[in-house]
């Protein structure tokens, strides 16, 4: 049996450990947006539409750079400004931010499809049964969107994955603590090391594979996906 790439090892680790912190981020502020996009009506909703979709159309190094000048020393999150350190740009922390930040939009649209699939009238029977906006979002709206929310989050799990413009500006490129697929097969295809920029390219590929067939097999209606 060939013997396991240490580097393969460190680099996917490393991947697999900043696009599932992004999430964690992300997924919470997302999957509320979305809720509130799906459900809420309010003066200026075009306006926030717009902005959740911004960074899909935004060039990854603008929101790195934008992401660089935030905790920039004398930035708006600085410590300058703020009088705390927050230690993110250059380490582990700048790449799971910058991740959350792109798999953001994904995750929030995603999810405003999957509360836009279930029925208000099933929602509005549960409240006049006597149960709250809390216990009825926990025990109807979630369940019924749950497949939805996971596809969500899978999505926003394989954007962070292939992230590389805003990581490699906030983050850099180090191995061991941000170097992720993504900058990795770069720094190869710069060295010239074909072979292990293939191989790290068949790796992300399966991985990408896995999660677009989840995301599909998700999104099929529950007949569809009984009959596959």
């Amino acid at each position: 049996m060939a013997p396991v790439d240490p580097d393969l090892t460190v680099v996917l680790a490393t991947t697999l450990r900043v696009a599932g912190a992004a999430v964690l981020l992300a997924a919470l502020p997302a999957i509320g947006l979305g809720f509130v996009l799906a459900r809420a009506s309010f003066v200026g909703k075009s306006v926030v539409e717009t902005l959740v979709a911004v960074p899909l159309v935004l060039p990854p190094t603008a929101i790195g750079y934008l992401l660089l000048r935030a905790f920039a020393h004398d930035g708006p999150l600085g410590p300058r400004v703020l009088g705390i350190d927050l230690d993110v740009l250059f380490t582990w922390r700048g790449a799971v931010l910058a991740s959350a930040v792109v798999a953001f939009p994904l995750i929030a649209r995603a999810a405003r499809s999957a509360f836009e699939g279930v029925e208000p009238r099933l929602e509005l029977v549960a409240r006049t049964h006597g149960l709250s906006r809390g216990a009825t979002f926990a025990s109807v709206t979630l369940p019924l969107a749950r497949r939805g929310l996971v596809a969500a989050l899978a999505l926003g799990f394989g954007r962070a994955l292939g992230e590389f413009g805003a990581t490699v500006i906030v983050a850099g490129n180090v191995r061991g603590e941000t170097q992720t697929l993504a900058l990795a097969i770069f720094e190869d295809i710069q060295l010239g090391s074909n072979d292990h920029a293939l191989l790290l390219v068949a790796v992300t590929l399966a991985i990408a594979f896995a999660l677009m067939w989840s995301v599909e097999w998700l999104s099929r209606p529950r007949k569809a996906r009984a009959s596959r």
